[in-house]
């Protein structure tokens, strides 16, 4: 009977090891997508001032050529395709811009103006890469509001979605039904951007207070931030008409309180 057990058991482990081993490339992609982007994203992942300066003055320059040609637009047409085109320019750059201050360090108080320049908290994230995209805000007093006073800045409170108490995939499930664009999305005690591509799983860019205490970009298994949350309000500012209206015609964003 003993040796009956342990040829049972040998042969357990055997059929044990070789479905691990037919399975190893899922479970090397599982266990790297929860453990590997939080440890490597310090070492690894540096900010990257030169190119957000680029993209910066790309993007001002591309505001700068469709402001004219929205100035001229006559047509209910026209108008709109200068809009959409504005929500594409928004839509590629600004999630660019954002990982260029990856590994840029936090801090509760930092508010540095470029990454890698000093340490930024989570409103002031929020705030300055806004601000360099060309919206005219109050980058210190914006950067210094609960959440939902930012989102408030940009949008009326009927195009912002204020959940409580809902589970982590009924939230993101309504999120990206909602449809893609660039939100900002406000939590417990917490400021970062939401992103949902047209294709593809959403992306949580923020400056994090937990681990590695630093700028990061996150998806859906990696954002414990988002995950614990109790309280989330979301607001989508490139599909917003009127926000990219003001955007282009360079009106200032007074902060809300």
């Amino acid at each position: 009977m003993k040796i009956l057990r342990r040829l049972l058991l040998l042969t357990l482990l055997a059929t044990l090891a070789g479905a691990a081993w037919n399975y190893r490339d899922p479970l090397i992609s599982l266990y790297n997508s929860h453990f590997g982007a939080k440890r490597s994203a310090k070492d690894k992942i540096k900010p990257d001032p030169k190119t957000y300066e680029k993209l910066r003055g790309d993007l001002e320059m591309r505001r700068t050529v469709l402001a004219q040609r929205y100035a001229r637009a006559r047509t209910p047409r026209e108008i709109s395709n200068v809009i959409i085109e504005a929500q594409n320019v928004l839509e590629t750059t600004l999630p660019k811009m954002m990982r260029c201050w990856l590994g840029t360090k936090y801090d509760f108080n930092g508010h540095c103006k470029k990454p890698g320049s000093g340490t930024i908290a989570c409103g002031y994230f929020v705030s300055t890469v806004l601000q360099d995209a060309g919206f005219r805000v109050e980058r210190y007093k914006l950067g210094q509001q609960p959440s939902q006073n930012i989102i408030r800045t940009f949008l009326p409170r009927e195009n912002m979605h204020i959940r409580s108490g809902l589970s982590y995939k009924k939230f993101l499930d309504e999120v990206i039904a909602r449809g893609p664009g660039i939100r900002i999305v406000g939590l417990d005690t917490h400021a970062a951007f939401l992103i949902v591509p047209q294709e593809g799983d959403i992306r949580f860019i923020h400056a994090s207070g937990g681990p590695p205490q630093c700028v990061v970009d996150e998806d859906r298994y990696n954002a414990d931030a988002l995950r614990a949350s109790k309280y989330r309000v979301t607001g989508n500012l490139t599909r917003s008409a009127d926000l990219i209206h003001n955007w282009l015609t360079g009106a200032d964003w007074p902060t809300k309180e």
